[in-house]
């Protein structure tokens, strides 16, 4: 066959696929990119392809395939241009987790326990999800999406074994979870903020942290602000600590507000002068 006969038959047979089918077919190739497939039905060359993450959630590549091994894999996406198949065989290897990560819809709202928390999230049972292969829960919340308040500890916010109610934001097909939000289910206080100030409002608060770069002050619950080196005196200062310490109660002015990244500039400098 030659070159354009082949590149016809392939499109042809890739244009047949739709994301969900099964596709079966022998490894021809791993690396530490993942894997390459030559589908039943189309030998002359792989066209199956899957990507590192895509190979198992429990086993590495080397552990999960080896060239020569036939596998079933769930077709994830088709790429026209590229002429290749994007395949999930960790879909295959927990039907039941994939069906039900890949039924959820963004903003619906899910229950569950906490069932282990990390430095670096939670770790959450839901009551209608399957367990997971690997993990202590299906669920899991990054440290942002805890709380619209800053804390110092996730333990502040929640602890293992109680319930919670989150909203569902995506489907990790990296780790097979389910990433939720804890403080989607709370209006963001930021915004509500932002409706009721003007830039140029003085507004007093609470120095709550020191940074190389200046300080935060918290100007309501839920609500701080940077006050910048350079707007934390009449004169440069090299360090915050030359002008205020954490506790201090000060007067500052606002001077920026930004509700598409929830940030709040802060003046120390233009309140002293406006005294």
């Amino acid at each position: 066959m030659d070159a354009m006969a082949d590149d016809g038959e392939c499109l042809r047979f890739l244009t047949a696929m739709q994301v969900g089918d099964l596709c079966s077919g022998t490894v021809a190739e791993v690396s530490a990119r993942g894997v390459s497939v030559t589908p039943d039905g189309f030998p002359t060359r792989p066209l199956g392809r899957v990507g590192s993450l895509d190979v198992s959630w429990r086993w590495s590549v080397a552990s999960a395939v080896q060239v020569g091994r036939r596998i079933t894999a769930e077709v994830i996406a088709v790429d026209l241009d590229q002429g290749c198949a994007w395949l999930s065989m960790a879909a295959v290897e927990n039907p039941e987790l994939w069906a039900f990560l890949t039924s959820l819809r963004a903003g619906e709202v899910l229950s569950g326990r906490v069932a282990r928390i990390e430095g670096f999230g939670v770790f959450v049972a839901l009551d209608d999800g399957p367990a997971h292969p690997v993990y202590p829960g299906v669920g899991f919340i990054t440290i942002p999406e805890l709380s619209w308040q800053r804390f110092d500890a996730v333990t502040d916010v929640v602890a293992v074994g109680q319930r919670i109610s989150c909203t569902f934001l995506a489907f990790d097909t990296t780790n097979g979870e389910a990433r939720l939000s804890l403080r989607a289910m709370e209006p963001d206080p930021f915004h509500a903020f932002a409706d009721a100030i003007a830039v140029g409002e003085r507004l007093q608060g609470r120095v709550t942290q020191l940074v190389p770069f200046g300080a935060f002050v918290r100007v309501a619950d839920g609500i701080e602000g940077l006050v910048h080196l350079r707007d934390l005196g009449p004169t440069p200062v090299e360090a915050p600590e030359e002008i205020v310490q954490v506790g201090d109660e000060i007067t500052v002015v606002a001077r920026e507000v930004d509700r598409s990244r929830r940030r709040l500039s802060l003046s120390l400098r233009h309140a002293l002068r406006s005294r």
